[in-house]
């Protein structure tokens, strides 16, 4: 099936998702070790709809085009179809047979690889994923699309803070250990959503109506522009699980503490000296640090 048409002006922005089991439901089986998914329904993966809000938002903003990109099995139209029922403008599945078994090395290589194609007439210039999928939570996917394309990567950004089209700059704030960074960066890149970072629209009903009868664009191995099927699936995944487990159920209790008649800091006073009475090394590690 042919790629979807592109705008000649405005911003051609691809965001990828990802059809994950609610994670709520999931439940591992008790003499297997394997996740079971019979009758687990499926949700798109709650990070990537930050990202997709935030795609729509710069769309709105500059004019353009926000398509969505998912690789799973055929059932995972149902994803776009929610997508573009919350105002995405296009929807392309790329699913075969040959994919199953991906880890991210071959996750990435196959997006990598149908972005290229949905690049071709009118190149892309943001790729937006969530920070990571709460089904793998790696957060590999999409670092590893940047690195394929050669795009810079903004990860873990909280919020857009500028566009300039004629400059073809970005500039946004990340989340970084100890504070935020505010990075500038060159058009085209990647970026990687944070939750939280923005209020996901509801989805107008015109939008809704669009998305249960739209056509989707559907690619195989081939219609993606993967020439290499070996880089696909299990073949081209490194990774090996050895095996799923659900955590092992903890003996204590939580411990209560009384709040009644005390002051906001003298209640966090004493839920310290709790934590410290638990955790001797950490109150000597704290004032270490802090030394």
């Amino acid at each position: 099936m042919d790629a979807p048409e592109t705008p000649t002006d405005g911003l051609n922005i691809v965001v990828c998702i990802k059809q994950v089991p609610d994670s709520a439901q999931i439940r591992v089986h008790p003499v297997t070790n394997t996740i079971m998914r019979q009758g687990v329904p499926t949700i798109i993966n709650p990070y990537d709809l930050f990202a997709l809000e935030e795609a729509m938002r710069l769309r709105d903003q500059y004019g353009g085009q926000v398509t969505v990109l998912c690789m799973g099995p055929p059932m995972a139209e149902d994803a776009l179809r929610r997508a573009l029922g919350l105002g995405a403008d296009k929807a392309v599945l790329i699913t075969d047979r040959r994919f199953a078994g991906s880890d991210t090395l071959a996750t990435s290589f196959a997006l990598a690889t149908a972005l290229t194609r949905l690049g071709a007439d009118h190149p892309v210039d943001i790729v937006f994923t969530g920070k990571q999928t709460i089904d793998g939570d790696t957060a590999q996917v999409g670092p590893g699309i940047a690195s394929r394309l050669e795009l810079n990567q903004l990860t873990y950004v909280s919020a857009i803070d500028t566009l300039d089209q004629g400059k073809g700059e970005i500039v946004v704030r990340r989340r970084a250990e100890g504070g935020v960074q505010v990075l500038k960066s060159k058009l085209p890149c990647l970026i990687t959503m944070l939750e939280g970072s923005n209020e996901i629209r509801r989805g107008s009903v015109a939008d809704m109506l669009r998305a249960a009868r739209a056509e989707l664009t559907v690619w195989s191995a081939e219609e993606a522009g993967v020439e290499d099927v070996m880089m696909c699936g299990l073949r081209g995944s490194p990774t090996v699980v050895k095996r799923v487990f659900a955590p092992s159920a903890r003996d204590e209790q939580a411990e209560m503490v009384t709040v009644e008649g005390k002051q906001p800091a003298q209640i966090g006073d004493a839920i310290i000296d709790l934590i410290f009475a638990a955790q001797p090394k950490l109150e000597a590690d704290l004032s270490a640090a802090l030394n």
